[in-house]
């Protein structure tokens, strides 16, 4: 028998762990534990010394994220905004509809505070089903506000993002909003720009748009959306524009419709504000309607042939608005221009009822304008007798405070129900020879000088003759005087005395075209008014059509020694409930003239209001005042614009027929052959100030003229009497202007001053025969 070795132990080479039994498979388990362990141990030493090289590095090095912190973090915002996505989709409900449909009026008051002025935001709504409105009409709605609209899923992120940077980069406030939002935001939800809201709607889209037909949110968009005019709906807005049902809309009259949604004040082309209606914003609305019409081009909605055919489709004026009767609409449109013009509230916004709105208006002045003109000039009228002469007469009239720019009372028509055009507010009346105060602040701020080098001043001596040809101009001009009279030399003071058409011509033209326009700006004429171009010589004549309110602030700011104020109508916005109240802009002076300017031409403005003045009328306001009288060519407009230290007004007279509203001729008015601005306009103007200032002390001017513009001590007057021109004569050749020697000697006012002079027989006043249009040759008015 074999025996092995006694210091022989066994081996397990070449045998396998499974036959090494329990014992084995514990080693090598343990041998694996250890391996384990060295890597969790390798990784541990590879952190620390990521960690050691990172504490080693500068704190601005250390302060730099990883790049697997950066992926960390960048998965971590998409999961939570996942999340919240999801949440908010979740948790957002689709709300009842608003309180909209019983949308809370807004209530207007006076300047007290307290007594009631008009209330208005009744909702003139009507809801029609999809299928009365044309087809073409709700294509023209997605041109115009949603091109993507029967593509998205509620929102436009493309959309939403490209108005985002349009505004972060300056390019203007973008809207990013589908229809289907603001359907939402119409129906559902509130007009508050909140990112709250703005957040609600989106979710609340993207629900309604699951929910919801194309054709249904389309329908609740067009019943929803405000167009102006007071119409909320397309139905109403049919009606308001274009006097028809709505299943009757046209295909242009629909686009028209459709161009209104993104801004209906300043689309509506008939509207009778300070800003809309005017040819300006009258290309904006066709550009806006083109702009509708491309798009359905584009989309496939129309074909190019159709479109071409396609004419502008006027809308009908402006109907009564019932609740606005008297005078309360027209100061309603100047608080709520106001209000738009200045961004504190947008028409939709405005129109949702709720604002409680204090005006700057004064009831006892507003009462005082409406009393003078029905005492001065409607009580003077037959239209019964003289159906050819008094009917469709017309004023217009604003008052400011000098010191502030509060409209304290204006006059826009006879009754807002009757007539929704607010005169106050129209710019399309010549000025006439209000203007030519203009004329003479300019020579003066600007030191300009005669055509032979003498300062301009208010004694600077001018030749009077009719139809002198004025040199120097850009085009010919050769205006007559009034009743063609001949003045010879008279000094500037004298001719605005007597509104002296071929003096103010030529002074207009020595102060510089170019600055009489800009002194007009300065002063309060907005730079858009038509009929102040430089390259008309007419120009210094008063063609420019400001409205009665702009009017009657360049007058308030000659008044306040040369300090303008932009004219200002709200005291107070109010809204009950609300937490997030538009904050009302501040009202800075501005310096248009300086003061030795300023007083020198009120210095010369008080000689019109005087017994041989053609303001004379104005006398009889019995307190210091200053003013300037103006007719137009063809007895068109007549004006009186003036003031008190504490009061500034302008009124207006003219015929429009209501139809076709071309002007008519003032002539024969009440009886009269002849209406010029210092007959019923200073009529007016002096019992409406008599009134608006009764019980309050007497203020006289506090006047400091500059150097060489002081009062002489008697009044200037021509060296000869004046004599009429010869009807067959023409136009003269121009004179030389007459050195400073040639003044005249003060003497008698000339005996031969036409009768109408001073209106105490008829309601006249000696003033030319008319302003021309621009570049036109005829003579204007004082």
């Amino acid at each position: 028998m074999s025996q092995e070795p006694p210091d022989q132990q066994p081996t397990t080479e070449g045998i396998s762990f499974h036959a090494l039994g329990p014992g084995g498979a514990l080693e090598s388990e343990d041998r694996a534990d250890g391996s384990r362990h060295d890597r969790r141990t390798r990784h541990r030493s590879k952190r620390e010394a990521r960690r050691t090289r990172r504490r080693a590095r500068p704190w601005w090095r250390r302060a730099v994220p990883t790049w697997r912190m950066l992926v960390g973090g960048l998965l971590g915002l998409l999961l939570l905004g996942f999340a919240a996505f999801v949440t908010l989709y979740l948790i957002v409900p689709v709300p009842d509809a608003n309180a909209h449909a019983k949308a809370q009026t807004n209530v207007y008051y006076y300047a007290d505070g307290t007594t009631e002025l008009a209330r208005t935001g009744s909702v003139n709504r009507e809801d029609v089903p999809i299928d009365q409105i044309p087809v073409d009409t709700q294509h023209a709605a997605v041109s115009a506000e949603d091109r993507t609209f029967y593509q998205n899923k509620g929102v436009d992120l493309k959309g939403m993002a490209r108005a985002a940077w349009n505004s972060a980069t300056g390019k203007g406030l973008q809207g990013g909003s589908t229809i289907t939002q603001q359907y939402v935001k119409n129906y559902y939800l509130t007009q508050d720009q909140t990112y709250v809201r703005k957040v609600k709607e989106l979710f609340i889209a993207l629900k309604v748009d699951q929910q919801e037909t194309k054709d249904e949110i389309l329908a609740g968009y067009l019943n929803t959306s405000y167009f102006g005019r007071n119409a909320y709906g397309i139905q109403t807005a049919a009606n308001a524009y274009y006097g028809v049902d709505v299943s009757r809309l046209t295909l242009a009259q629909g686009a028209y419709l459709a161009a209104l949604l993104q801004a209906p004040s300043a689309y509506d082309v008939k509207a009778p504000s300070a800003t809309a209606g005017t040819p300006t914003n009258r290309d904006k609305a066709v550009a806006r309607w083109n702009y509708v019409l491309d798009g359905m081009v584009s989309l496939g909605f129309l074909d190019a042939a159709t479109r071409a055919s396609l004419t502008f489709p006027e809308p009908i004026d402006p109907q009564p608005t019932k609740g606005l009767s008297g005078q309360a609409g027209y100061l309603v449109d100047i608080a709520d221009d106001y209000l738009a013009s200045t961004g504190v509230l947008d028409a939709a916004t405005l129109k949702a009822g709720g604002w409680k709105i204090t005006t700057t208006f004064d009831k006892s002045k507003q009462d005082a304008f409406v009393a003078a003109v029905k005492d001065e000039l409607t009580s003077e009228l037959d239209p019964g007798s003289r159906p050819d002469s008094d009917t469709d007469v017309r004023v217009s009239g604003a008052s400011i405070e000098p010191g502030t720019g509060k409209i304290l009372a204006v006059y826009g028509g006879p009754d807002y129900a009757v007539q929704p055009f607010n005169d106050a507010l129209r710019q399309d009346n010549q000025v006439g020879s209000t203007f030519k105060p203009i004329d003479l602040a300019a020579g003066i701020e600007g030191e300009r000088t005669t055509r032979d080098g003498r300062p301009i001043t208010t004694q600077t001596v001018y030749d009077g003759t009719s139809r002198r040809a004025v040199v120097g101009g850009p085009t010919a001009y050769a205006p007559p005087n009034e009743d063609d009279i001949n003045y010879g030399p008279i000094t500037l003071r004298y001719a605005m005395m007597k509104s002296v058409n071929s003096v103010y011509a030529q002074e207009g033209v020595d102060a510089g075209l170019a600055e009489v326009r800009q002194t007009a700006v300065r002063l309060g004429i907005p730079d858009s008014v038509p009929g102040m171009d430089p390259a008309n010589t007419s120009m210094t004549l008063g063609t420019a059509t400001p409205s009665a309110l702009n009017l009657a602030a360049v007058y308030a700011a000659l008044a306040n020694h040369g300090q303008a104020y932009a004219p200002w109508a709200v005291l107070k916005l109010e809204k009950p409930g609300a937490e997030d109240i538009p904050g009302l802009p501040g009202h800075p002076a501005r310096s248009a003239l300086g003061r030795g300017t300023a007083d020198a031409v009120t210095d010369v403005l008080q000689d019109v209001v005087s017994p041989n003045g053609t303001g004379a009328r104005a006398l009889g306001l019995g307190r210091p005042a200053a003013g300037k009288t103006g007719t137009t060519d063809n007895n068109r407009s007549a004006w009186f614009a003036g003031y008190t230290p504490e009061l500034a007004t302008a009124v207006g007279l003219f015929r429009e027929n209501p139809r076709t509203h071309a002007k008519e001729s003032l002539a024969g008015t009440a009886g009269f052959s002849r209406i010029n601005g210092g007959a019923f306009p200073t009529a007016i103007w002096t019992a409406y100030m008599r009134s608006a200032l009764s019980g309050s002390a007497v203020q006289r001017f506090d006047l400091e003229p500059s150097r060489g513009n002081t009062r002489p001590t008697e009044p200037p007057s021509p060296a000869a009497s004046p004599t009429p021109t010869p009807s067959s004569s023409t136009a003269p050749t121009p004179s030389p202007v007459p050195s400073p020697s040639s003044s005249p000697t003060p003497s008698p006012t000339p005996s031969t001053t036409p009768s109408e002079s001073t209106g105490t027989t008829a309601p006249q006043s000696p003033e030319a025969s008319g302003t021309p249009s621009p570049g036109a040759a005829a003579g204007s008015s004082p």
